[in-house]
């Protein structure tokens, strides 16, 4: 049975050698086909680690972590994450910013998925956050590395009671496993309601 604790603050460094080779794992498939490295990856926990607010959910298969999702206050997010909500001058208190879910392949399809959602909920409520938001990486339908049986992520996210945000997108550098230098990725926003506030007009 898989069961989630929440890190914050100085615990969270206690996990970043797990972190980092979650990280590295995961996003080396598809949509992400990332190309990562161990201690680039310790270092960008680490920061995690130094802001107010970030709430780490690790999931453990007894004492071995095999799965973690983050979250924070969009404030304490990076610049090009927070700026296309700024740009509309919006209030970023009132958003609470989803990062990574990752998961080892044979956890999968265990629910874990829906249980880091609800976990980032919760604390988003608990941060009085009006909106969770989470940006997911824009892929061509007819990407080569696209698998045959490839999840069907946005119907995942619907289902969770997400909706995408046309034309609210942000970029980050990677660099893929096929390529020699990082490249510029388009990555696109969802957003869900955690109360009655209405989306903002200048996101709707």
């Amino acid at each position: 049975m898989i069961n989630l604790e929440a890190y914050s603050g100085s615990q969270i460094s206690t996990a970043i050698p797990d972190l980092a080779r979650l990280r590295v794992a995961v996003f080396r498939e598809w949509p992400y086909l990332y190309d990562g490295d161990g201690a680039y990856e310790g270092g960008y926990i680490e920061v995690y680690a130094r802001c107010p607010g970030v709430v780490v959910f690790l999931a453990r298969n007894g004492m071995d972590i095999v799965g973690a999702s983050t979250c924070l206050p969009l404030r304490e997010e990076s610049a090009s994450i927070r700026a296309p909500f700024q740009a509309r001058g919006l209030d970023v208190n009132r958003f609470f910013y989803f990062g990574e879910s990752v998961l080892l392949p044979a956890f999968r399809g265990q629910g874990v998925g829906v249980k880091f959602f609800e976990a980032r909920e919760r604390a988003a409520r608990e941060a009085n956050a009006d909106f969770a938001i989470f940006c997911a990486v824009r892929r061509q339908d007819d990407h080569p590395a696209r698998p045959k049986n490839s999840i069907d992520m946005p119907r995942f996210w619907r289902q969770r009671g997400y909706a995408p945000l046309p034309g609210i997108s942000c970029q980050m550098a990677w660099k893929e496993i096929s390529q020699a230098e990082p490249l510029n990725h388009d990555l696109d926003f969802w957003i869900k309601p955690l109360g009655a506030a209405p989306i903002p007009a200048g996101l709707a």
